[in-house]
């Protein structure tokens, strides 16, 4: 592979799943971690990623207040429409980061009474703005690769809640290895939070689906919502149909 199209698939990666690990690209492109590293570098240095120990984060994602180039930023507004289907007059909301839920606050209409809870920063400055809804932010230690708040405390608060709905940016889907994501901190926090909300629905562009990362957050049957940016009808959802999951 040159290194064009070595790079091509590494920017396409750390799109679609906000960070990439150096072991992981090297295993995917056959190629040693000293090339993937001197990849990313000159990738970080045309202000493309940001380079970390050990990998990758995508700008977009890392920088979402200020950002305007969101990967794919037309479908996750769609997909973010879909999403504000689901919430009504006083329901008590719970939701992860990510720029399709950021782009969803953005979305709120001004009427819309609601309590939201997040721990994600970005998404709870944008609640900030709207002026009928409630924020509650579940604080703990911030993770700074995904701008959200993780680790026991954290944890803990979210058992002591029970929303009606949690609406939950993914990074992987599909139905042998269920919902997946490539960071250990964040893969508790998502479970908890599928596990204290009466219903839960995961958004994630099209992209995602049938594509898995290392870390297991839970089987596809234990969501309710699969939201993207796609026809509901569309043959690729037809095994998570068959699991239960309602498609929008």
């Amino acid at each position: 592979m040159l290194k064009r199209e070595r790079q091509a698939y590494i920017l396409k990666q750390i799109n679609l799943h906000n960070r990439v690990l150096s072991s992981d690209l090297s295993l995917e492109i056959n190629v040693s971690e000293d090339t993937i590293r001197r990849d990313l570098i000159e990738l970080s240095d045309a202000d493309k990623l940001i380079k970390v120990h050990g990998g990758a984060l995508s700008r977009s994602f890392h920088s979402s207040f200020l950002r305007s180039d969101v990967y794919q930023l037309d479908l996750k507004k769609k997909i973010a429409s879909k999403a504000m289907g689901l919430i009504k007059d006083g329901m008590f909301v719970l939701t992860s980061g990510g720029t399709t839920i950021i782009e969803m606050a953005r979305m709120l209409p001004v009427e819309l009474k609601a309590t939201f809870f997040t721990g994600s920063i970005p998404a709870a400055y944008e609640y900030a703005q709207h002026p009928n809804i409630e924020v509650i932010f579940i604080g703990d230690k911030v993770s700074k690769s995904s701008q959200i708040t993780v680790g026991g405390a954290a944890i803990q608060k979210m058992h002591s809640i029970k929303p009606d709905l949690c609406l939950l940016g993914i990074n992987a889907i599909d139905i042998e290895n269920g919902i997946t994501d490539n960071d250990w901190e964040v893969v508790q926090i998502k479970q908890a939070m599928i596990e204290c909300a009466a219903r839960t629905a995961v958004l994630t562009i099209s992209e995602k689906i049938n594509s898995f990362q290392r870390l297991k957050i839970c089987p596809v049957d234990e969501v309710d919502f699969l939201i993207t940016e796609l026809d509901e009808n569309d043959n690729i959802f037809d095994p998570f149909v068959q699991h239960g999951l309602k498609v929008l």
